[in-house]
């Protein structure tokens, strides 16, 4: 009768209280062979002992984990993040002002913090966005412009939001963006797609210059976006550059009767862009502008970009996405690079994401341009790439995942642990890894870290003094921008007659 002993990999010891199990004198001999043998070998006293009772007990025993993996797991005490560096120096390298050739590979220290910064900023989008379906507030943030960084635990970035974007549902657009089966919802036809935040004076000191944050959210799925999108081109500026049609609607439309977006995304983010550089240009400040996104977000971050280059002029412009799909054409990235905007983009070799649109018509065909001349219909990337293998965490399954290659959560996991093409993942990565398990299965079982685990307490409801569990009304500073009654009447009223025409 054999015994199998599982081990607790999260902070026990291989435990020696070996069970006893029965054995014939033919295993009694062949476990003492095998006992001597591995007693010549040069490695430790305490393997050599524990693998010869495991022999001789016919006992299954865990594998040693490699130094990496019992790394990551025996640091719970440790801090997720290491010391804050002063980069006021070079900080102009650090956001693409040479194209960052020399910084990728391998990755500098100070450019990997930065992006899991800039990361972060973008995972907040999903981390707050109200999913629920049959919330009130479904397609809204779940908390005020001055609870959301704290509220998500990112206050330690020293950056506060000032702006909220909106973008439309109504029109030819995902249907993720129409979730709600509530009737009477917060809004019928705007979903709170990102933010602008803006580096306090702590950390504006310690990066050289103001920086402003452009946040764009992504999907819940990438298949879903991808099923719904027009994927078909459509002129930008005055030349012949052209993006992808659906991804222009969401960042162009609006509509006077609706409540949040009688201006579009584009009108919102770029006036709140206009104010804020006005604002700290006169206290006589650098400032620079970051955009960043995950998935449709890095799509919308790069429009964003584009656009802002030409309206808020002398300004360095820093595009940080990941797994970010083209967006335009190759004329679109070439005006892009004149502009002078600097786009590094974070892909991971085994999402399918990034190859879209233009699996197959897409920039590699431009090596033809001497016979068919420059085709306005191909797709191109922008900008740089960091490249990361989902093979090379120790922690990550190498099972077919799509979801899992896809999370943003999984892309900073590989940043965090990425040095080089040539290098291993880093041991003394600090991020944590249960992470990458917020909304998708990556994680090895080992870990035994419970997949999608990232969700509202019994999902939303709370037990009321009658006893009754209901959903809670919001806090009054976490309804999507507080009105009075009667303002939330007559908007009510308008979107209603809007929806009937």
């Amino acid at each position: 009768m054999a015994a199998t002993m599982n081990i607790c990999h999260h902070n026990f010891p291989l435990s020696n209280d070996y069970q006893t199990a029965n054995r014939g004198p033919r295993s009694r001999v062949r476990a003492f062979q095998e006992a001597t043998q591995e007693a010549q070998k040069p490695s430790k006293m305490t393997t050599r002992l524990a693998e010869s009772v495991s022999h001789m007990l016919h006992l299954h025993i865990e594998k040693p984990k490699p130094k990496s993996l019992r790394t990551m797991i025996n640091s719970h005490d440790k801090p997720i993040l290491s010391p804050k560096e002063d980069i006021s120096d070079k900080w102009r390298q650090i956001q693409g002002s040479s194209g960052w050739g020399d910084l990728l590979d391998p990755l500098h220290p100070c450019l990997r913090r930065e992006i899991l910064k800039y990361g972060e900023f973008a995972q907040a989008t999903y981390d707050a966005f109200d999913f629920d379906s049959f919330s009130e507030y479904c397609g809204s943030c779940r908390f005020s412009r001055n609870n959301l960084l704290n509220k998500l635990g990112l206050h330690y970035h020293n950056y506060n939001v000032s702006k909220y974007i909106y973008a439309m549902s109504h029109v030819d657009v995902p249907q993720w963006l129409k979730k709600s089966h509530v009737m009477d919802s917060w809004s019928r036809d705007s979903n709170w797609m990102g933010y602008v935040a803006v580096s306090d004076d702590k950390e504006s000191r310690r990066i050289g210059r103001r920086d402003i944050v452009v946040a764009w959210r992504g999907t819940v799925a990438p298949t879903e976006w991808y099923e719904d999108l027009q994927r078909k081109l459509e002129p930008i500026g005055a030349g012949e550059a052209k993006v992808e049609h659906g991804f222009l609607s969401i960042y162009k439309a609006k509509n006077e009767y609706t409540r949040y977006n009688k201006s579009s995304a584009s009108e919102q983010v770029i006036t709140e862009l206009k104010r804020l550089v006005k604002l700290y240009k006169e206290r006589g400040e650098e400032v620079s502008i970051t955009v960043t996104g995950h998935s449709l977000g890095g799509a919308l971050a790069v429009l964003n970009a584009y656009e802002t280059a030409t309206l808020v002029p002398n300004v360095p412009i820093t595009v940080v996405s990941f797994g970010a799909p083209r967006v335009g054409n190759i004329a679109f990235r070439d005006e892009l690079h004149q502009k002078g905007v600097k786009t590094l983009r974070i892909v991971v070799k085994q999402d399918f994401v990034p190859r879209m649109p233009g699996i197959v018509l897409n920039e590699s065909l431009q090596k033809f341009d001497d016979i068919t001349g420059t085709l306005e219909w191909v797709y191109a990337h922008v900008g740089a790439e960091l490249k990361l293998d989902v093979r090379a965490s120790p922690y990550l399954k190498r099972g077919f995942n799509v979801l899992g290659y896809h999370s943003l959560e999984t892309y900073l996991h590989l940043v965090d642990g990425f040095v080089s093409t040539e290098s291993s993942f880093r041991t003394e990565a600090r991020r944590d890894v249960a992470l990458v398990n917020k909304a998708c299965d990556m994680l090895v079982e080992e870990l035994r870290i419970p997949h999608f685990w990232y969700q509202m307490a019994n999902k939303g409801l709370v037990c009321n003094d009658h006893g009754r569990w209901v959903k809670p009304e919001r806090d009054p500073e976490d309804v999507p921008s507080p009105t009075s009654e009667g303002q939330y009447n007559v908007f009510h009223h308008l979107e209603s007659n809007y929806q009937g025409a």
